[in-house]
């Protein structure tokens, strides 16, 4: 060691006496001090973050060399000679869009006014005075009140198909013909058959007036003359039989010709022209169907069952409305006819049948149908969406918007209800407005700024500026 340098045990000690003062805790605190302006700016984590880097860096890398040895093999349009006007397209757009914020930057910086305070945005429905049916509803499925399948009546070759598959004919109109001719000579026979037994009465009503003049010269017997008589009496009865023979021909002849029974919609046709048919046959030719009127069968709930018979008993026609699938599209419009004798142990239901002229053809045999039956009507009620009712552990109340922009819970009696509408019977008076959404943010005094549900509606549902003027407000105050 060399002796004319202090270690480093020499020089604390030094340092000590020459601040003898100086606490410990001076110390560490002055240490710290001094540490803390010699810490570097970067942190242990840099050499981990550029250790990051360099992986992305090297692919970088490749990728640019594999484009740059692709260049020769890709056409003019990928060199880049091709690239540079894009580039500077790009590059000035990008210049201007920077100038433009720039300028634009100071003007923005300026502080907007707060917004002025908004109510609670609700959809609102203004209770209106009038008449409301009350319904009952029921499935149901439209019935033909005739249908028959048309047979031939007799048999032979079917010559003449006369009707169009669909086609809406009336009470006897010519649909087929069978082959007339061998009922033709069945009536020219029994016609000629006629003709030589009334010759033979003729004869014997002549022999009968010369047997009267013998028996009064006593020239023949009395067996005699009953025998004549008796043998006019068989011949008329042989013509009687000639008659009807005559007849059962005509008969059949007019059968060779096919007539509509009813009058209706014809169906398909399952005999073609040419075929042998029999007499009949249990598929038949075609099938008519009756549509006007038409039968609507469907069921009704039993508990319901009083009144309507209370209504029926009365002698009131109740009025049936037929209503499509998804139940918005009226149908028809007919009469309730009857009501079945028993009630369906298995349903708890009673079927009924109605009436509808049906001049349309808008209902269809074996159409599936959703049928309402007015029993009842309210006379000037209060009527409101029915969407306002609000409901809680202790009463039933709607929220009323008042002219300050306030709403009010107040309590209502419900009354009957049909579809989306229901009556109130106390507790509303018409021309007040009740909110019917938006109902889930409020309680008593909640500012609101009401919209009408039905405007709104059709307003969002279109495609124009005031449509999507009052969609952006409404996001607005949302937010």
């Amino acid at each position: 060691m060399d002796p004319g340098r202090p270690n480093l045990e020499q020089s604390q000690e030094v340092d000590l006496e020459l601040a003898p003062s100086q606490t410990v805790g001076d110390h560490r605190e002055q240490f710290r001090e001094e540490d803390a302006a010699f810490v570097p700016t970067e942190t242990a984590d840099s050499p981990r973050k550029r250790r990051r880097r360099w992986p992305w860096l090297l692919a970088l890398c490749l990728v640019g060399a594999a484009a740059y040895g692709l260049l020769p093999y890709l056409g003019p349009e990928w060199q880049p000679k091709a690239w540079m006007p894009r580039i500077s397209g790009l590059a000035t757009a990008a210049y201007d869009l920077l100038a433009s914020r720039g300028q634009e930057a100071p003007q923005s910086a300026t502080p907007a006014a707060p917004p002025a305070s908004r109510g609670v945005p609700v959809a609102a429905a203004t209770a209106r005075q009038g008449d409301l049916g009350i319904y009952l509803s029921g499935l149901g499925s439209a019935t033909a009140f005739n249908m028959v399948t048309v047979r031939a009546r007799v048999s032979g070759q079917l010559v003449k198909v006369a009707f169009q598959e669909g086609q809406l004919v009336r009470k006897g109109d010519f649909l087929a013909e069978i082959d007339p001719r061998p009922f033709q000579v069945q009536l020219a026979q029994a016609e000629g058959q006629m003709a030589k037994d009334l010759a033979q009465l003729r004869n014997a009503q002549r022999d009968l007036e010369r047997f009267k003049t013998l028996l009064s010269r006593d020239m023949i017997s009395k067996q005699e003359f009953d025998a004549q008589i008796a043998t006019i009496d068989q011949v008329e009865g042989v013509i009687k039989s000639d008659q009807a023979q005559i007849d059962n021909a005509k008969l059949q002849l007019t059968y060779s010709r096919i007539t509509a029974p009813i009058s209706g919609r014809i169906g398909l046709r399952l005999v073609d022209e040419g075929n042998m048919v029999q007499a009949n046959d249990p598929n038949g030719l075609a099938v008519i169907t009756q549509l006007q009127p038409i039968a609507v069968l469907f069921s009704v709930p039993q508990d319901d069952l009083p009144s309507v018979l209370k209504k029926m008993q009365s002698g009131q026609k109740l009025v049936v409305e037929a209503y499509n699938r998804d139940l918005k599209q009226k149908l028809a419009t007919g009469t309730l006819l009857t009501i079945d004798n028993q009630i369906d142990p298995n349903t708890g239901t009673v079927r009924c049948k109605a009436v509808f002229p049906n001049e349309d053809n808008a209902l269809f045999p074996n159409q599936f149908v959703n049928a309402r039956l007015l029993v009842d009507t309210k006379q000037s009620t209060v009527i409101v969406p029915s969407a306002a009712i609000q409901r809680s552990p202790h009463s039933t109340f709607v929220y009323v918007v008042k002219d300050d922009s306030a709403v009010e819970s107040r309590n209502v009696t419900v009354g009957p209800g049909e579809g989306d509408d229901v009556s109130i019977a106390s507790g509303l008076a018409p021309g007040e407005m009740v909110v019917v959404e938006g109902v889930d943010r409020l309680q008593q005094g909640t500012k609101v700024q009401a919209r009408m549900a039905g405007v709104s509606q059709e307003r969002r549902q279109d495609g124009s500026q005031e449509g999507r003027q009052e969609r952006q407000q409404e996001r607005r105050q949302e937010r």
